[in-house]
């Protein structure tokens, strides 16, 4: 096993795979930017290096410093978490030229998956079902125009390079095509440097699935179930839960062996995630592959037992996967809820900060094991305007969903949080909307609840908050 570890992020990944690497014996090293001296993830390894500046095209974005950094300390392998460069091929080659080992996917898949529309035209070889749509590289209006009628409307249209909801419109006529078309590039560009984009046909009231898979560098590929992340806003997750709700056997069975194709079609090594558009009818369709850690994946660790950080660094070291697929197994019901320092009501407006008050639920009510909370902040601490607002992963584990619920929005009830606005109590209104509680889930549940979901709280409930923290 590597003696040293680059830790290449900040916040809450960057304290949980220091954590793992703590109790594998590993020295760890963090970098940090000016705005991040003084945090958590600084303090959580065992070396800290200097970047330069915020933002981070000044520090964590420069592969350079990253890499200068591992050298100066002999750090013999770099974990990207996820962000930043963690899906960066040319920072995968430059480490391999560095004889630094990337704790991820080879240059060549991450190059390949990268691109979304040249990723849908590798599923169609794997035989992988997609989303009838229009992937190829000619982005004349006029042509585009003509693909977007042929699809049918209402359609998508998504940047090739997107992620994170940014690049996407829904088009409901072929009148509006031209204008979502053009916000679609200028967004594009200004996000990812690229404007192009791709089409597809836009599906009404869809899950959104995707599977955890591992692979080795010996040609050994496995899955850890399915995660269900359907409730999302603005096109990003609030709450992820395995096993999906409702989801029969065989459709985890398909759904599993169609990401494990997925990962043999390009070749993949390491952690990933295969993600898929579920329709209420039984079908699903490849949607993309995140080529990376999820921050979703302490659900999949909860019902699974296993440590995925763990496995991801055996992989890079060359290790074959630890378990075959049949010895693999799923214990009870987990979810996860993302706490964001942001105003629902504002149109989730990011709320920056001190964090004059945090404090966590008590421990002793709760069995073991049954909640987690990753976090990168602590109270004092300042939500900059630099990065994710997310405070913490709240994630809990119980015998069946019900349980398991429970259990979060009890977490959740004593997360005491002052000196920023947060979606928690959007988050608790979820878990008891009863098409929720009922497990009839789609991507569009906070739109469709919006008016409830959206309502003031009550004085009473914000009074008693402040006194929690006094």
């Amino acid at each position: 096993m590597f003696t040293k570890l680059l830790i290449a992020n900040r916040g809450e990944i960057a304290c949980r795979v220091a954590a793992t690497a703590r109790r594998l014996g590993i020295r760890t090293v963090a970098v940090y930017d000016d705005a991040d001296a003084h945090s958590a993830h600084v303090q959580a390894c065992d070396e800290a290096i200097h970047l330069g500046p915020s933002p981070a095209r000044d520090s964590y974005l420069r592969g350079d410093l990253i890499l200068a950094a591992a050298r100066s300390t002999g750090a013999q392998a770099i974990h990207p978490g996820y962000g930043f460069l963690s899906e960066n091929a040319d920072f995968a080659i430059a480490c391999a030229q560095a004889g630094v080992t990337f704790v991820g996917p080879p240059a060549y898949a991450l190059a390949a998956m990268g691109d979304k529309a040249a990723a849908k035209r590798l599923m169609t070889d794997a035989g992988v079902p997609l989303v009838p749509g229009y992937h190829g590289p000619d982005q004349d209006l006029a042509s585009l125009q003509a693909h977007a009628d042929a699809i049918g409307y209402p359609l998508l249209i998504k940047a090739t390079a997107g992620g994170g909801g940014k690049g996407m419109r829904v088009v409901e006529c072929a009148a509006d095509f031209a204008a979502h078309l053009a916000s679609c590039q200028r967004e594009a560009q200004a996000s990812f440097g690229n404007a192009q984009v791709l089409l597809e046909r836009y599906l009404p009231a869809p899950r959104h699935i995707e599977v955890q898979i591992f692979a080795d560098q010996h040609g050994h590929a496995v899955h850890l179930f399915e995660r269900d992340c359907s409730v999302q806003r603005r096109h990003q997750k609030v709450l992820e839960e395995a096993p999906a709700p409702g989801m029969p056997e065989e459709r985890r069975r398909q759904m599993g062996e169609a990401a494990v194709a997925a990962a043999k079609a390009v070749g993949y090594v390491g952690a990933g995630t295969v993600e898929f558009i579920a329709m209420q009818d039984g079908t699903f369709y490849f949607m993309e592959m995140n080529t990376r850690l999820q921050v979703e994946h302490p659900v999949t660790e909860a019902i699974t037992g296993l440590d995925l950080v763990e496995w991801q660094l055996r992989v890079a070291q060359g290790q074959t996967l630890p378990l075959r697929q049949d010895q693999i197994t799923s214990q009870g019901h987990a979810i996860e809820a993302r706490v964001c320092a942001e105003n629902p009501r504002l149109g989730f407006l990011p709320s920056t900060g001190t964090l004059h008050g945090l404090r966590e639920p008590q421990a002793s009510h709760f069995e073991p094991s049954a909640l987690r909370i990753d976090s990168g902040v602590r109270q004092g601490d300042a939500i900059s305007p630099y990065y994710d607002a997310m405070i913490a992963k709240v994630i809990a584990h119980g015998k069946d969903r019900p349980e398991a619920l429970q259990r979060l929005d009890q977490a959740l009830q004593g997360l005491q949080i002052a000196g920023v606005h947060t979606n928690i109590d959007l988050i608790r209104r979820v878990l008891h909307t009863p098409a929720f509680q009922q497990g009839r889930i789609d991507t569009h549940l906070i739109e469709q609840h919006q008016a409830a979901l959206m309502a003031p709280a009550s004085a009473e409930a914000e009074a008693l908050a402040v006194a929690a923290l006094m």
